[in-house]
């Protein structure tokens, strides 16, 4: 019945049959997370260092109500430019699927989708947690909810620094979702390498990562695993700078009322315009170095 909404890449399908890695992203990264056109530069280049790891790509969207797992350039490029391409995570599916329109995958959408297509990894930039103020506003991202029962590898940067990530990081604890630093015990806060909070465990080698999450799913420990995987030290921001930045950005969503799903794409456009686009230096860089991790832990699972 899936084969009714689902559409993989030729290239893509033959990967998964033949048992090669192969490698999901997301889209709404092109779609909402960055601007056009370094968002389809990035996909690009995203797709390309996957390729050169020895992995294969699988960029996830939907395009004309169908459910894309690979996306060619033209697809790439529709949904970098495209303004009528919507936010989409788990309860957004049918209604986007139905009504064939046009939606970028979220990191729950993008399990969901990657898990249906038998893909077991799966590379993003930061994952959605607890936002702050959530004790009022009980505004938690479907993303959490999605790594406790979906059986999915998320590589990240750690989560977003705009969330609050003591209480993101109890959520996992409590649902059971382990939280790996590769060659770290800190976890990551996206633009800086440390979030002042730890890991359940340090992870050196894609192999070893390999090992405990085939471990984890045999055993019947369902659920995805978060890999936090820091910046690369040369491209992590200022501590003051960044944060400073992001308590600015609060405020003006609060005083737009911004708030749900349009949220974090406020505060990170807000965020670039505050560091005169180092922070989209930033977010790029981290995001090609959780694409080659990704590739590595693909090969090493496969």
């Amino acid at each position: 019945m899936i084969n009714n909404y689902l559409d993989i890449l030729p290239e893509v399908r033959e990967a998964l049959l033949s048992g090669k890695p192969v490698v999901a992203l997301e889209s709404t990264i092109i779609a909402q997370g960055m601007p056009y056109p370094e968002n389809v530069s990035t996909a690009k280049k995203l797709s390309q260092t996957i390729r050169d790891r020895g992995a294969m790509p699988a960029t996830i969207a939907i395009i004309k109500g169908r459910i894309k797992v690979g996306l060619e350039l033209d697809d790439l490029t529709y949904i970098g430019k495209s303004e009528s391409v919507i936010k989409v995570s788990r309860r957004d599916l049918p209604f986007i699927i139905a009504q064939q329109g046009d939606g970028a995958t979220t990191v729950a959408s993008t399990m969901i989708i990657a898990a249906l297509a038998g893909i077991k990894v799966f590379v993003t930039g930061g994952i959605g947690g607890v936002h702050r103020g959530a004790d009022k506003t009980m505004d938690i991202s479907a993303d959490l909810m999605e790594l406790a029962r979906t059986n999915v590898a998320v590589i990240c940067a750690g989560v977003k620094s705009v969330l609050d990530i003591g209480l993101t990081l109890e959520y996992l604890e409590t649902h059971g979702v382990p939280v790996l630093g590769y060659q770290t015990s800190n976890f990551p806060a996206f633009y800086l390498r440390n979030s002042g909070f730890g890991v359940d465990r340090k992870i050196d080698s894609p192999e070893v990562l390999a090992k405990v999450i085939k471990t984890k799913w045999e055993l019947g420990l369902n659920g995805g695993v978060v890999i936090g995987n820091p910046v690369p030290i040369d491209h992590e921001m200022d501590e003051d700078t960044i944060n400073k930045a992001i308590e600015d950005a609060l405020k003006e969503a609060n005083t737009q009322q911004v708030s749900g799903k349009e949220i974090t794409p406020f505060l990170l456009s807000k965020i670039k315009s505050i560091t005169e686009g180092k922070s989209l230096e930033t977010n790029i860089a981290l995001v090609l170095n959780n694409a080659r991790l990704g590739a590595d832990l693909a090969k090493a699972m496969s």
